[in-house]
């Protein structure tokens, strides 16, 4: 009785702690049997895992799974890891904790406390997008189960992009080259953010143009590169597709970005088969097997890009490339980009002039008819900003706060500008993702010099900083990283606001997000 009790005690007393959208994703895979993981991994898996690939017993596994915490986390023995919202997913028991430099290269961002050990399920969680298609792998299989399909073999594909006619060919020919006499069934895995719902619609749109039985499941697919690079090497990319595909109940998995590496076919759960290639033939106006077509015959195939484009454009794709119900989701998704939600952030040292021309430029997409909302200035101080210090921690919360309020603007159609300083690219690159999940983001760097804007100091700020009465000020004791990514490069020395305001606007034009006939 005494024993329950304490337990009840310790329960209550374990702190609560959401984790970040990337351990939240692991945490999901690990609780609902994904992974073959009970929790999040030791130091010296995680590194084994980065370096080679395997776990430490020679076992592959494609990605580190850590959890990184925050400084009043980083001595607890147990956490309550919960949904962004609150609610109880699971318990940690913390079997090690350590610090994670850089050079660990774990993909969890930047350097700071991991917490390590297992993890024990509270309750399903109910937080995300298209929850309704979230099943886990017990589910699936045990819907095939129950169907009497136990034998039946399963190609499964993992996409985050829509299927056109040349993916809808590939996976017929790989679900018939697996059947054989018999039938497979065809499982698609579509791996989409957990905040909302990506391309999902589009991929799911093509259910009726797969071979049936076709089935969907969403997941949520941490991303993972040692060198901070964008996506897995494709190796490991596989690797992880075929675990998840084969706790899902796969007997093979169809790789359609590219052929298999060798690693990969050789210590993936299930078979990794390359895709077959189809070709638009331009002389039979049809789809047929690489091998029967011409060079000279195959159709040129429109990229990401051109894709992008085209629809940002509010042209019609080819119906050659994609079905009508694939063609017709996606430019629900993706409007043409004068009707999209828009993010235009200004970055640039204090004085440089940003929140001048952001004020101008808003004005200007105001009277284009665009609705507009300016986040900058008193408002964002008192409303948003209101409490925090100039500390790198508050500066980084204070830029994430305006970028979650630009997204759920972005969200619905409408265009934010913002002008925080953004001193740090990591948090740029925070924002920028944020906001491409929902809408377009353009960054403007004002990027005029550090003199210029000291010699500007209308508010006395660089001589205070220089004094040492303003610790941690960006541009003198405290870093400002200049943008690489930025769609726009504004140097306003010696140039009026007008002219600044004016260079932006036209960008816009020519991007596509304002009617150039109305500006």
């Amino acid at each position: 009785m005494s024993d329950s009790s304490d337990r009840s005690g310790d329960e209550a007393a374990a702190p609560v702690f959401a984790p970040d959208p990337v351990s939240l994703a692991h945490l999901e895979l690990i609780l609902n049997g994904a992974y073959p993981l009970a929790g999040f991994m030791t130091r010296e898996e995680a590194a084994s895992v980065a370096k080679r690939g395997r776990l430490p017993d020679g076992t592959p596994w494609p990605i580190p799974v850590t959890l990184p915490v925050p400084d009043e986390f980083a001595e607890a023995e147990r956490l309550t890891l919960t949904d962004p919202e609150g609610a109880p997913l699971a318990e940690l028991r913390v079997g090690q904790r350590w610090w994670a430099g850089a050079e660990d290269g774990d993909g969890a961002g930047a350097p700071g406390h991991r917490l390590a050990g297992e993890v024990r399920f509270a309750q399903p969680p109910v937080y995300g997008a298209l929850r309704h298609l979230r099943f886990s792998p017990a589910e699936v299989r045990g819907q095939r189960e129950l169907a009497g399909d136990g034998g039946v073999p399963v190609l499964a594909v993992v996409t985050a992009r829509p299927l056109h006619h040349r993916e809808l060919h590939q996976v017929r020919a790989a679900a018939e080259e697996l059947a054989g006499a018999d039938r497979a069934e065809v499982l698609v895995i579509i791996d989409a953010p957990l905040e909302t719902e990506g391309l999902a619609p589009v991929v799911l749109a093509a259910e009726p143009l797969l071979p049936a039985p076709a089935r969907f499941v969403v997941a949520t697919l941490p991303r993972w590169s040692a060198d901070g690079a964008a996506g897995l090497p494709a190796e490991r990319r596989d690797l992880l597709h075929a675990h998840v595909a084969a706790a899902y109940g796969a007997t093979r998995l169809l790789a359609l970005d590219s052929a298999p590496s060798h690693g990969a076919e050789e210590e993936a759960p299930v078979p990794v088969a390359a895709a077959p290639g189809w070709v638009y033939d331009t002389a039979q106006e049809q789809w047929r097997p690489v091998g029967e077509v011409a060079p000279e015959a195959a159709a040129d195939l429109p990229d990401g890009a051109e894709v992008e484009e085209t629809l940002a454009r509010g042209l019609a794709l080819p119906p050659w490339f994609t079905p009508a119900r694939v063609a017709g989701e996606l430019a629900r998704i993706r409007p043409p980009r004068t009707e999209r939600g828009l993010t235009v952030l200004f970055t640039g040292l204090s004085g440089s002039g940003k929140s001048t021309i952001a004020r101008g430029v808003a004005e200007g997409i105001r009277r284009s008819g665009r609705t507009l909302t300016l986040l900058d200035g008193d408002v964002v101080r008192r409303m948003l900003s209101a409490g925090l210090t100039f500390s790198r921690a508050d500066r980084n919360l204070n830029v994430r706060r305006i970028g979650y309020v630009a997204a759920e603007i972005s969200r619905h159609g409408g265009v934010a500008v913002c002008a925080p300083i953004a001193p740090y690219a990591a948090t740029r690159a925070e924002v920028r993702a944020m906001v491409e999940e929902v809408g377009d983001f353009f960054l403007v760097h004002v990027a005029t010099p550090l003199e210029v804007c000291e010699a500007r100091d209308r508010k006395g700020l660089y001589a205070k900083a220089r004094a040492g009465e303003i610790p941690e000020f960006t541009g003198i004791s405290d870093p400002y990283e200049e943008p690489e990514d930025a769609e726009l490069v504004l140097d306003t020395e010696g140039r009026s606001v007008g002219e600044s305001v004016a260079e932006v606007l036209s960008a816009l034009r020519a991007g596509g997000w304002l009617p150039a006939e109305n500006v």
